[in-house]
Formats: structure tokens, sequence, C-alpha cells
């Protein structure tokens, strides 16, 4: 699983989201074992990547159990059991700020070249 999140990462880079975060929640939480955290320029940005990741998640034989916040755009989660996608305008991720939140998860470096 971690390389499929790994590999979800990397679409979302080639898709032109920002500010790619992975987090390892296996040892912190039971809901989910990994967060994936970007940015999007804006919510039409933002709905074009959940659309995207949903599609790509698909071809690693990943479904998607649900889609919040897709209406607005500001921030969209996508829940895909193991890994839960969260892309967000930047106002809002800065708002939220969920690696505040979850500051104790093991953060796994991405080789992505930007």
């Amino acid at each position: 699983m971690k390389k499929s999140a790994i590999a979800l990462c990397k679409y979302l880079d080639s898709k032109k989201a920002e500010d790619i975060t992975l987090l390892d929640l296996r040892e912190r939480s039971t809901l989910t074992d990994f967060f994936i955290i970007a940015s999007a320029r804006n919510s039409r940005h933002a709905k074009s990547l959940a659309d995207d990741i949903a599609d790509e998640a698909y071809k690693y034989d990943i479904h998607v159990k649900s889609t919040e916040g897709k209406q607005g755009g500001e921030w969209i989660l996508i829940d895909l059991y193991d890994i839960v996608v969260h892309i967000f305008t930047p106002d809002m991720r800065n708002h939220y700020s969920l690696e505040r939140i979850w500051h104790d998860a093991k953060k796994i470096e991405l080789d992505i070249d930007r």
C-alpha cells in the first residue's frame, strides 16, 4: 500500500498539485494507513485533481469509498480506504493545518523533482 500511496503522490505532482505530503498513520490511527495532503491553485484545480486521483487509484485496484467537499472545492477528501487524500486550496490548508494536527505521524520523503 505504501508504494501505491507514493505513486499517487507522484501522479498528483504530474498534475501540478503543490506541497505534497505523505503521512504514515499506521502507528497512530486505526482509521487509515496514509494521508496524502496536497494543495491546488484554486477550487477548480482541486476538483480536477480529485477526479484525476480517483481515476488513477483504480489503476492500482484501489477503489473510492467516498468523496467529500467536491461541491465547494476548498477542501476535498477522497477516502480510498487505506489511503485518504486531502486536496486543499492554499488558504484552507493553512487554516486546517493537518500536518500540525498529525505532527507525530511519520512523514514519508517523496522523490519528486520540482
